[in-house]
């Protein structure tokens, strides 16, 4: 990577030093050894280092106490959390203990300071807006914290400070490592103590930015989003390969804005076809922006948190944007391929409707009855993104022109949409068109709407759509205002009824419009029945 400098030799002298003598002279020999992550010294076992390229086994006799107790005698005191530091260095030494506390394991992590990690999100820390960043353990994640801290505090000039619980960021001693630059380290006496050094950092020290690593408590996630709303701009790490796996983690998901389970009403659940339980978003999160890294020269950017999480709990897809770094340093953009969230809910079904009735994930409209007008069926399953589906169930039977309804994005061949919600740029709508799902537009979510895009629908497809339209019984074609407006009174009865009346009675209408207004309301798991002789016969919409 061209734009990466990596650390004198002296820093990783510095740890040979404080190893056994046969261990630190089988590490010297290799060629390799600028690739060096761990060395790994377990009693009764060979010493073991890892690298980029594997693990391998330095020599074969095996660990002695002895080499434990050098190791220990040569390094600063263990912790609360069994971590000790090296002074002016950002080694980690991390001891494993038997149940007496007696040192049965050491694990020596190689700390570097690697300048230029973060100009591939450079642009995010210079926004002043909260970043999370993601990964497994040694993929780079408090390297580039720690890069963070020092561009942010000597060339963005902000008031920067570290809340360091393990002395990782800063390296161990009461002088913080150049690799900071001039921000600023408060260290922490135990980790429970983090999430209150957090706030006292706020409350002490006027900071523009925060920078915080490995938060895993809820009273960490809880100081964090203090923090935030403070106007303190948070930078943090946390354990965790993907977005996924936040909202997967009851104890962090409050990072991304919590997760709490709510149940919709019937008509809703229809609507999203979804459970009626579904999980949904609890409050704003803490972090704008979470970045996954991937490996050293890539990483995968959610700028949107809020959105992103919305639409993974209502079962969307999820598309990052992929960042890396290019053969001359070039900071490379591309779209990640679509993600399905781990945590989606299942599909809405079975028997949850006031009348017991059932609706399947992929619905196929039902004609009203069997007349002299030849039905039309189109080899399409349409996704509804605000548009009606009661609207185009009467869109279809007026029409003749019937397709199937899917419940799920990736069911679908095509999706259809308003001009107002296309216009929002909806991350659903990208999602269709970058997976090359057509997406038509209408004006309005109206059934005049719907009847114009089926009959085009069906022309395009080679159908003959027929002459003028009549309807069923033969008369002259309902005027498209009059059917609109049987249709919305129909609805607004039909809440009225939902909202604790018993019954509302309808203005009186053609048998083939009364047909769609008990349509509308059964949709509603309501109950109707016209009454009254013609032409004043109307529809009566009542509790079942």
């Amino acid at each position: 990577m061209a734009t990466v400098e990596r650390p004198v030799q002296g820093e990783l002298d510095v740890l040979l030093h404080v190893l056994p003598s046969r261990i630190a002279a089988e590490l010297r020999e290799r060629e390799d050894i600028d690739e060096l992550l761990e060395v790994v010294l377990d009693l009764g076992r060979a010493p073991e280092a890892r690298f980029l390229s594997g693990d391998l086994h330095l020599d074969q006799e095996e660990v002695s106490r002895g080499d434990l107790d050098y190791v220990t005698n040569k390094i600063g005191d263990f912790g609360d959390d069994n971590r000790a530091g090296m002074e002016r260095t950002l080694h980690r030494i991390s001891a494993i203990r038997n149940r007496k506390g007696q040192v049965v394991g050491i694990t020596c992590r190689v700390g570097r300071a690697v300048y230029g990690t973060i100009k591939i999100v450079e642009d995010l820390a210079f926004s002043g807006k909260n970043i999370l960043l993601l990964g497994r353990p040694g993929v780079g994640k408090t390297t580039m914290l720690r890069e963070m801290a020092r561009v942010l505090a000597d060339d963005a000039l902000k008031r920067v400070i570290i809340v360091d619980t393990s002395n990782e960021i800063a390296g161990d001693g009461d002088v913080p490592h150049p690799a900071i630059g001039y921000a600023r380290r408060m260290q922490v006496s135990t980790p429970t103590a983090q999430h209150s050094v957090m706030i006292e950092a706020v409350e002490n020290h006027m900071p523009q930015v925060i920078i915080i690593d490995e938060m895993g408590t809820e009273q960490e996630a809880s100081a964090a989003r203090t923090i935030a709303e403070r106007g303190v701009q948070l930078i943090g790490t946390a354990h965790g390969n993907t977005l996924d796996n936040l909202i997967l983690n009851p104890t962090l998901s409050d990072l991304i804005g919590g997760v709490q389970t709510v149940t919709l009403g019937d008509q809703e659940a229809r609507f999203r076809g979804t459970q009626k339980t579904v999980l949904e978003r609890k409050a704003p999160p803490t972090f704008d922006v979470v970045v996954e890294i991937q490996n050293w020269e890539q990483v995968a950017v959610h700028e949107d948190v809020a959105q992103v999480v919305d639409q993974a709990l209502r079962g969307y897809q999820v598309i990052p944007e992929i960042r890396a770094l290019g053969p001359e340093g070039e900071v490379q953009r591309t779209q990640d391929s679509p993600r399905r969230s781990e945590g989606t809910p299942a599909p809405w079904s079975a028997g949850n409707s006031a009348r017991g009735q059932r609706y399947p994930q992929e619905s196929r409209p039902a004609p009203f009855s069997a007349d002299s007008e030849p039905q039309k069926r189109l080899d399409e399953r349409v996704f509804l993104f605000g548009v009606g589906r009661d609207k185009l169930e009467a869109a279809q039977a007026e029409s003749k022109i019937y397709l199937d309804i899917a419940n799920e994005l990736r069911r679908s061949t095509m999706v259809v949409t308003t001009k107002t919600h296309y216009r929002r740029g909806a991350q659903l709508v990208r999602v269709a068109e970058s997976s090359g799902t057509p997406v038509y537009v209408l004006r309005k979510n109206t059934v005049p709407q719907l009847i114009d895009f089926l009959r085009t629908l069906a022309r395009e497809r080679g159908m003959d759509t027929g002459p003028a339209r009549r309807d069923p019984e033969g008369h002259a074609e309902v005027s498209k205002a009059s059917l609109e407006e049987a249709l919305q009174e129909a609805e607004s009865a039909a809440e009225r009824v939902l909202g604790g009346e018993f019954s509302v009675q309808l203005t009186p209408q053609r048998p083939y419009v009364r047909r769609l207004q008990h349509l509308l309301a059964e949709r509603f798991s309501l109950a109707s029945t016209s009454k009254g002789r013609e032409p004043e016969r109307s529809v009566l919409i009542y509790q079942p």
